[in-house]
């Protein structure tokens, strides 16, 4: 037997169109009606627990409606609970209705009319710039932050609640935030470890190749590059930690998940020192140091093709650094040496054909002087000539042939050669046998 009235069935019924229902069909109609309320009164409860609430409202009805695929009702959305009314149509057949809210026509035309709202607009702002929040009205200032993080958590932040709990008496310090998770605490200390294990070559291997592919590495960037900074300022006499600072720097620039970009300006000063400082290592070896500096100008040269997009100024800049050592006679050769392999590697061939090779008349002079005079310098004057030679090397038609049939620089390009580059730098060139390169010098 069902709750719900099979009259109001048979009425709905005639209401669209239905003039007879058989007996049967009402009750299985009223029976099918009761279960379908009690469902939808059975989400709505649960919506309504859930919001923490002891009313139920149209709201909830509207949830579980959508909640069993079922279309809700619309009309019915109200901020403020509805009262309803009792009438009597008959013996025992009350009728409920809405109560409508009386409004006296009187105040309602003498009341002043509403301001004119504003039009809608809309305004962006930068909620941060490279993770930098900017200082500005729409942004909380730090001051708010600090003052959020000062506020005392959990039961000691109400005093009723403390009391109750036992814990009036306990002073609770504020949360301090942890930027790092353990894990990449640990693997941090892992890997800056094995890169400074001059005994186990295994892990020094290991550890690049971590770095080279792993991609959940972006909250350790700032981290590695404070470290290399940090490693290759105090350790210039140690060329095992200033190589290692370079392969790990080669190894975050090959990994293409990190992104390095905002980290540009802090990379740069530790290569530029490997490149161009004037000593680095022990003086026990006077040419130990020359493949670290050319470790760094290959850097130097990824970092300016890899990052020209997004810094249109870092390839002058680099240059310009470059050149200033390499224009400097006060400077050692091992600087000239990292300068020349800089600028070639931060502007190719454009670099050498218009930084390098006009000024190398007045440089051959300077080198020719260190050769011949059997200095301390002798050594380093001649990887500096080797440096040049190399980049001079860069000039030459890539889809030129070294065999040159018998071709050999004839007297008077010896003498534009000599006239254009200096002496020694140009008898180099000649006894290199290569008369491409040479003309690709004289043209230049």
């Amino acid at each position: 037997m069902s709750v719900w009235n099979p009259d109001n069935i048979r009425d709905v019924a005639e209401s669209v169109g239905i003039a007879t229902l058989g007996d049967e069909v009402l009750i299985a109609l009223s029976s099918d009606v009761e279960f379908r309320l009690s469902q939808v009164l059975e989400e709505a409860f649960r919506f309504m627990r859930h919001s923490k609430r002891t009313t139920l409202s149209t709201q909830d009805i509207t949830h579980a409606l959508r909640m069993l695929d079922v279309e809700p009702l619309y009309g019915y959305e109200s901020t403020r609970p509805l009262r309803f009314g009792e009438a009597s149509i008959g013996p025992g057949q009350p009728l409920f209705y809405v109560e409508d809210e009386e409004v006296d026509f009187e105040k309602l035309i003498n009341a002043p009319l509403p301001k004119v709202p504003r039009e809608i607009s809309f305004t962006a702002h930068w909620l941060a710039v490279e993770g930098v929040q900017p200082s500005i009205p729409q942004n909380p200032t730090s001051a708010d932050s600090r003052n959020q993080e000062l506020l005392p958590k959990g039961s000691g932040a109400n005093s009723t609640l403390a009391a109750i709990s036992g814990n009036d008496a306990v002073t609770v310090k504020p949360l301090v935030k942890h930027i790092l998770s353990k894990e990449l605490q640990l693997y941090f200390e892992k890997i800056c470890s094995a890169l400074l294990d001059e005994t186990n070559d295994e892990y020094n291997v290991a550890a690049l190749a971590s770095l080279r592919s792993d991609p959940g590495l972006h909250q350790l960037v700032p981290y590695f590059v404070q470290f290399i900074a940090e490693k290759i300022t105090h350790n210039l006499k140690s060329l095992f930690v200033l190589k290692q600072m370079m392969q790990l720097t080669s190894a975050m620039l090959d990994n293409e998940s990190l992104y390095v970009d905002p980290y540009v300006a802090a990379i740069v000063p530790p290569v530029l020192t490997c490149l161009v400082s004037p000593r680095l290592g022990s003086s026990s070896n006077r040419l130990e140091h020359y493949p670290l500096r050319s470790l760094a100008a290959s850097l130097l040269g990824l970092i300016a093709t890899k990052f020209a997009k997004s810094s249109h100024t870092l390839k002058p800049r680099l240059a310009r650094t470059c050149l200033k050592h390499f224009l400097d006679p006060n400077k050692s050769f091992a600087v000239h040496y990292g300068a020349i392999l800089g600028l070639q590697a931060v502007g190719g061939r454009e670099a050498v054909r218009v930084l390098i090779v006009p000024n190398l008349k007045e440089y051959g002079k300077l080198l020719q002087e260190a050769i011949e005079g059997n200095t301390p310098a002798k050594a380093d004057a001649e990887m500096a000539v080797g440096a040049v030679l190399g980049v001079l090397e860069k000039l030459e038609d890539v889809n030129s042939t070294r065999l040159t049939n018998g071709y050999a620089v004839n007297d008077r390009e010896n003498e534009k050669l000599v006239e254009k580059v200096g002496e020694l730098v140009g008898s180099r060139l000649v006894a290199m046998g290569r008369p491409h390169l040479v003309q690709a010098v004289l043209e230049d």
